[in-house]
């Protein structure tokens, strides 16, 4: 167990805060130990007028605290799993992946109680594209409009008007004691979710032995497999926040996996998606193995036509 201080970076949003002080307050309960909180601001913070998927996806969210810890400056990262880029720089680990809150996207409105309820042609927001092609493969007549900001900010732009309804992840309103403002879970067969969505991710350094076993308590068997899985779909594909995608992996009460995944293009009109079981132990190549599948199913040509070559 390492010895002083251990610190934790993290982004300073409420939710983002919330993340770290839940992994601090485990630790010190875990181990009897002195955490202190870095507050970091990344770029994804920064830029709030433009989608994600023009200015680069889910790194946005994760260089500055990676960067502070290749430099010695803190000793772990505290990340939305969903968030966190397939490809991690070198000499950085997840060092554990914690039980799933609640994967769903949830639907959120003052006026109505469910996607079913929106009237013709009303104004949701959301700046994700897996959710936008996700919406209009039901709903063509959506008006979808980008969203960006914190989870209250997105709140206060829905109370102040300038939305009939905003899809968000059920996992973080939860998180900050939001959960009556989540008006009905969108159901699975129709919004998969994004890669480890309601899962935390503790990224350490892959040679600091003592933060890697601090940490281990941490880690959730099944979330893990089911990351596993995930991850490994979206790696295939060349997944990040600009690609429309969505996979979801959970165990089963026999102990098997059970992966779906989906390939929709941006305007919700092709999706292709399917589903795969098997032992936890196969599920990198399950992951890979769907991703290949809906690949030759349309999928390649859906990527194609957003710029993405696989």
């Amino acid at each position: 167990m390492k010895s002083g201080t251990i610190t934790i970076g993290t982004r300073a949003s409420k939710l983002a805060l919330w993340q770290a002080e839940y992994i601090a307050s485990a630790l010190k309960e875990q181990h009897s130990c002195t955490v202190a909180l870095k507050k970091m601001t990344t770029k994804g913070d920064k830029i709030l007028d433009a989608p994600l998927a023009k200015i680069g996806g889910k790194g946005l969210f994760t260089k500055e605290l990676e960067q502070a810890m290749l430099s010695g400056e803190i000793d772990l990262a505290v990340h939305s799993l969903k968030d966190m880029p397939v490809e991690i720089p070198e000499g950085l680990v997840i060092g554990a992946i914690t039980a799933r809150l609640d994967p769903g996207d949830a639907f959120v409105s003052t006026q109505y109680a469910s996607l079913e309820d929106l009237p013709q042609g009303a104004r949701v927001g959301t700046s994700s594209l897996r959710r936008r092609a996700q919406l209009l493969a039901v709903r063509p007549d959506l008006l979808l409009d980008d969203l960006r900001g914190n989870v209250n900010t997105r709140l206060e732009k829905l109370d102040a008007g300038e939305f009939d309804a905003i899809v968000l992840a059920a996992a973080g309103l939860k998180r900050l004691g939001l959960g009556a403002r989540i008006r009905s879970i969108l159901p699975r067969a129709m919004m998969l979710p994004a890669v480890g969505q309601g899962a935390l991710a503790v990224e350490c350094r892959a040679d600091d032995t003592e933060i890697l076993s601090a940490v281990a308590f941490l880690r959730d068997a099944d979330m893990t497999a089911a990351a596993t899985a995930e991850r490994a779909f979206l790696r295939r594909v060349e997944g990040g926040c600009q690609i429309p995608v969505g996979v979801y992996a959970e165990m089963s009460e026999g102990g098997l996996l059970h992966v779906s995944a989906m390939i929709a293009s941006v305007d919700g009109r092709r999706v292709c998606r399917s589903q795969m079981t098997g032992t936890p132990a196969q599920a990198a190549q399950m992951g890979d193995a769907l991703a290949g599948e809906l690949l030759d199913a349309g999928g390649r040509d859906i990527l194609k036509e957003i710029g993405i070559t696989v």
